[in-house]
């Protein structure tokens, strides 16, 4: 079977122009997921595992590599060489992805940016609004926050937010920056057990942790990251 994601010698230098010196934030990067498959990355602080996911993103142009991706838009594609149209389309419909930060629109309310997300991965309007309510509910989010900004939340509040608004599509591929980073342990099961529901449906995952614990049972592979590239790799069985 054709992974939905294959990485082959992916590296991202950074240019420091001021000192005129590059730095290698990672290097040799390869690793193939398997369509319904959860792979983990583990490693230091600053070792590179959040570039990774960002190349594949492509919120970071890669400096050399491929990262192809088999989409139902496209075909198999090159993340790296392809059009910025193609991105925005995959970002909106297929991929998925959870950052320790939030960004939205301005005068977006918590309640819309769910939902536009919903809506962006082909629901109509009244699933994409229930959607949107069943996953904020979830995430126990309390409903007189649904109308506010979310620039007013807390930082737990506002990762799940982020947490809701990817998990609301059910995305082909979802991508797992830390999401468990700053959420109390009662949240974290909520985390686990709908990550575990989503695989189950065929959502392809890849996510750097740094619990350990909560990795276990969940993911099939797991990949440790050391000064850029990977040092080893085990093999997990999921319980």
């Amino acid at each position: 079977m054709r992974p939905i994601l294959m990485i082959e010698d992916l590296s991202k230098e950074f240019y420091l122009h001021e000192q005129k010196k590059k730095i290698s934030s990672c290097r040799n990067i390869s690793l193939s997921l398997q369509k319904g498959g959860f792979i983990g990355i583990v490693g230091t602080s600053g070792a590179g595992k959040s570039t990774v996911l960002r190349c594949i993103y492509r919120t970071y142009l890669a400096t050399g590599g491929r990262v192809v991706y088999d989409s139902l838009a496209y075909g198999p594609l090159d993340l790296v060489a392809a059009a910025e149209r193609q991105i925005i389309y995959l970002r909106r419909a297929e991929i998925g992805y959870v950052s320790q930060f939030l960004s939205t629109l301005p005068r977006t309310t918590a309640f819309q940016y769910v939902t536009d997300a919903a809506l962006d991965a082909g629901f109509p309007q009244d699933e994409a609004e229930e959607r949107a309510a069943e996953m904020l509910r979830y995430f126990r989010l309390r409903e007189d926050l649904w109308a506010l900004y979310p620039v007013t939340f807390s930082g737990g509040e506002k990762l799940r937010l982020n947490l809701a608004q990817a998990m609301v599509k059910a995305p082909r591929l979802l991508l797992l920056d830390e999401p468990t980073a700053s959420l109390d342990p009662d949240t974290k099961l909520l985390v686990r057990d709908l990550l575990i529901r989503l695989k189950a449906q065929g959502t392809s995952m890849l996510g750097i942790f740094h619990d350990l614990a909560f990795m276990d049972g969940l993911c099939d592979q797991v990949f440790n990251l050391s000064r850029g590239s990977f040092a080893d790799r085990e093999e997990r069985a999921v319980k």
